[in-house]
């Protein structure tokens, strides 16, 4: 018989990195993909993005209301109450012999804290890292702690989770799973783009994505402000603008974002959820990526396209020699973009070393979950 591995994903962009993992598993002779569904997916805030997951071939098993429409951290932590309440029902209903979750956001710590409880060993991604300007920091720690296997992104993430008492033979460098897309994912032409956005792209054009900073005293509006008065420095370029994440002080940016639009609807567009393959062509056609997302530091160097990384969200992350860091003012942040445009900046990116891997993680990941047929039971792992 297969072996039921579930996979969950709360956010739009958390599933474009699971994508191929999703398809792998869901082709593979051992086991049988699960699919559960929460948090910015079931959304019309949001984009109600579950609808592309299905319309990417997949069967979603649980679907799991817990999105309170609030900004508070009040309303963060009550949403999670109503998640673990509804994992409880979905894990028990369906359970699967591994849960797969990618991360450090809220919507994870709730199920993995139902799965421990529940004996149903988690496969966790992306553990190791440390982003010093979110909460989602400690969130990540928390799950390392309550995860069975460990795939991470780097050599020094993997060596970060053996000091945290994992043991070594249980924790794999895999790489970053975004980077499978440049290998296996097909892009759309400047023209198809357009096309698909129904917004013209016929010059040059920044990608802009900006979430709160969590952790610490930042005011996400007075530093998103900041981002779009950097933005008026550089008319002659074109500006897609993606939506925050349902993060405390996320939704407060959202009628910044759509005013800052409307006042130029020729220039910028507003966009809830790009999707995988969509956020990818932009990529790669954009003349620099701005803002204080992690794809930012993870996936964007591999098409040697300059970052601009704004504030302390992605502080403690390794990064590539195409990222530039700046304060979240209006200066610094125009005259990190005016860097990140020049000629000279362009080459320094295309010869720059991504530290996260080559894009074969899913191949890594599934080789471990193939073989794997023991008994997950943890010991601490003690450093001599």
């Amino acid at each position: 018989m297969k072996r039921n591995v579930a996979v969950f994903t709360g956010t739009r962009a958390e599933y474009g990195l699971l994508y191929w993992l999703m398809k792998d598993i869901h082709a593979s002779q051992s086991m049988a993909l699960q699919v559960i569904v929460s948090g910015m997916h079931l959304s019309p805030e949001f984009g109600e993005t579950w609808r592309g997951i299905e319309a990417d071939g997949f069967t979603i098993d649980a679907k799991v209301e817990m999105l309170l429409s609030s900004d508070s951290d009040v309303g963060v932590v009550k949403s999670m109450g109503l998640g673990t309440l509804g994992f409880a029902d979905a894990l028990d209903r369906l359970r699967p012999g591994i849960l797969i979750v990618l991360g450090d956001r809220f919507e994870a710590l709730a199920i993995v804290q139902a799965a421990l409880i529940m004996k149903i060993p988690v496969a966790h991604l992306h553990g190791g890292e440390i982003t010093e300007g979110a909460y989602d920091d400690a969130i990540r720690h928390a799950i390392t702690k309550m995860a069975f296997f460990h795939f991470v992104a780097a050599e020094p993430y993997r060596q970060r989770v053996i000091q945290m008492g994992e043991s070594p033979e249980r924790v794999f460098n895999v790489g970053a799973m975004g980077l499978d897309h440049l290998l296996r994912s097909p892009r759309m032409t400047r023209d198809e783009l357009a096309q698909s956005l129904d917004f013209a792209l016929d010059g040059p054009f920044l990608l802009v994505t900006y979430h709160p900073v969590t952790a610490l005293e930042e005011d996400p509006v007075r530093s998103f402000n900041a981002l779009l008065s950097a933005l008026d420095q550089f008319p002659e370029h074109k500006v897609i603008l993606t939506y925050p994440n349902a993060d405390n002080g996320g939704r407060a940016i959202i009628p910044l974002l759509e005013e800052y639009a409307q006042r130029s609807p020729e220039r910028v567009i507003p966009i809830p959820s790009l999707g995988f393959r969509r956020y990818l062509s932009v990529v790669a056609l954009a003349d620099a990526v701005v803002g204080n997302s992690s794809s930012g530091i993870i996936e964007v160097p591999a098409f040697g396209v300059p970052t601009v990384n704004i504030g302390a969200r992605q502080t403690g992350r390794l990064s590539s020699a195409s990222v530039v860091h700046c304060a979240p003012d209006a200066e610094s942040i125009g005259n990190a973009i005016r860097l990140a445009l020049t000629d000279s900046f362009a080459e320094t990116c295309k010869k720059a070393v991504n530290p996260y891997g080559a894009g074969n993680a899913v191949r890594g990941i599934m080789d471990v979950l193939e073989r794997f047929h023991g008994e997950y039971h943890k010991s601490f792992h003690d450093l001599s």
